[in-house]
């Protein structure tokens, strides 16, 4: 949620990175999103606009990256809420996902959201999950697309993900 946080950045770098045929856009709307509240997202409900948004952002997305800090060894708070309000819908099954960490040392957090995401039936992509090492370096966008090293772990991710992606939308159908 932070404006300049390491995991944003590798995020901003990833887009800058991505090939021509893809497309990344990052979702940077977690602080809009109530609390969790099965109430507001029952049978007749209608869930709140801020999770129309986020249901809608996942459900057109050929694959998912996630770049994800560790607070207190575990996933925050907003990420986890995020995901509870994917849950009950269909959004996020059998989507490819990446789960990246700008920290080497961001192993509790990493197991978590890897655990919580198989639970939802989500597809881990195991090539594209990787932690690329940024965080205390104060680096942005521009610098880590520019480091040599971490452009070649970035480029890899990305690859595999297109690749997941390009499966999953066959088996849509949509290609």
């Amino acid at each position: 949620m932070r404006a300049r946080s390491a995991n944003l950045e590798l995020l901003r770098a990833a887009a800058k990175l991505a090939a021509a045929s893809m497309r990344l856009t990052i979702y940077t709307e977690l602080a809009t999103l109530p609390h969790f509240n099965p109430d507001l997202d029952g049978e007749n409900a209608v869930p709140p606009a801020a999770v129309h948004v986020l249901r809608s952002t996942v459900a057109a997305a050929d694959g998912i990256l996630i770049a994800s800090p560790e607070y207190a060894h575990g996933v925050p708070g907003s990420l986890k809420n995020a995901l509870d309000w994917l849950v009950s819908g269909p959004e996020i099954v059998h989507k490819p996902i990446a789960v990246l960490s700008a920290s080497s040392r961001s192993n509790y957090a990493h197991e978590q959201l890897v655990e919580t995401l198989r639970t939802m039936s989500a597809t881990i992509v195991a090539g594209a999950s990787v932690a690329i090492p940024v965080s205390g370096r104060h680096l942005d966008a521009d610098a880590i697309a520019a480091d040599a090293g971490l452009t070649r772990l970035l480029h890899s991710a990305l690859a595999a993900m297109a690749e997941a992606a390009t499966t999953y939308r066959r088996g849509r159908g949509s290609e």
